[in-house]
């Protein structure tokens, strides 16, 4: 069922008989969408838990040493699973207008089921103790980069061509290093990747909350609020990924 988002209230202050405008259609936008994106975070890492905690799950994805400490590759079941999250973001990018709010719902937990499945992997590579520090410090940077995206009055529209194209730029040179193997090269590919997905946080958060006002319907408002979680959704894990290639201890 699809709550009611009023755009506008208001309340009286003071005796004077000025009403301000207090916009809970807006907050309710906003807290849907987070809550979706924390949820789909949440449920990624419950199954990359489960995968990395379950042998026989993990050794359906992954080649794995005979201490089942590491992985040394993946299987061809495992090559489908890293690529079938881009599969989901494509679908639900170019085919929203045409789903219904709770297909496109569906379609979101079913791509952070399976972004835990593939990034399952990190928890091999990178001690625990490592990636729950990294994942609060991420929290904490994302939290304060929506707060800022959210509340400024400057125009960050601009930033957007830009930061795009960053992204496609990491993407070459991240497919150039893979044949190089240069570690400063991928130094500098996690640096760009950290500031660039940060740019994108606040950036996205505020064109989330632009969007709201263009006062579409219901099942649409439902659509938009699901469309932006899943952007905030790849800005935290992106910044996240980036981060701990930077600062993560490996096993």
């Amino acid at each position: 069922m699809v709550e009611k988002l009023e755009p506008h209230a208001a309340r009286p202050l003071g005796e004077t008989g000025v009403v301000a405008p207090v916009d809970e259609g807006l907050r309710t936008y906003m807290l849907r969408v987070y809550n979706y994106m924390a949820s789909g975070v949440l449920l990624t890492g419950i199954m990359a838990m489960l995968t990395f905690e379950s042998p026989a799950v993990a050794s359906l994805l992954f080649q794995i040493t005979p201490d089942g400490q590491y992985i040394t590759g993946y299987t061809g079941l495992g090559w489908v699973v890293a690529f079938s999250p881009l599969i989901f973001v494509f679908a639900m990018s170019f085919g929203a207008h045409r789903m219904r709010a709770s297909t496109l719902q569906g379609m979101f937990w079913a791509f952070a089921a399976v972004m835990g499945l593939s990034l399952s992997s990190v928890l091999f590579i990178y001690t625990g103790v490592s990636v729950t520090r990294i994942f609060f410090i991420t929290a904490a940077a994302f939290g304060t980069l929506s707060l800022w995206g959210y509340t400024t009055k400057k125009d960050l529209s601009g930033w957007g061509s830009f930061l795009i194209m960053g992204v496609f730029g990491i993407l070459i040179a991240m497919v150039v290093n893979w044949f190089l193997a240069s570690p400063a090269i991928d130094y500098g590919i996690s640096i760009l990747g950290v500031l660039i997905f940060a740019g994108l946080t606040a950036y996205d958060t505020q064109k989330i909350k632009r969007m709201y006002y263009e006062g579409d319907s219901h099942e649409m408002a439902s659509k938009k609020a699901i469309m932006g979680a899943l952007r905030l959704y790849l800005d935290f894990i992106n910044m996240f990924l980036f981060m701990l290639r930077l600062f993560g201890g490996r096993r």
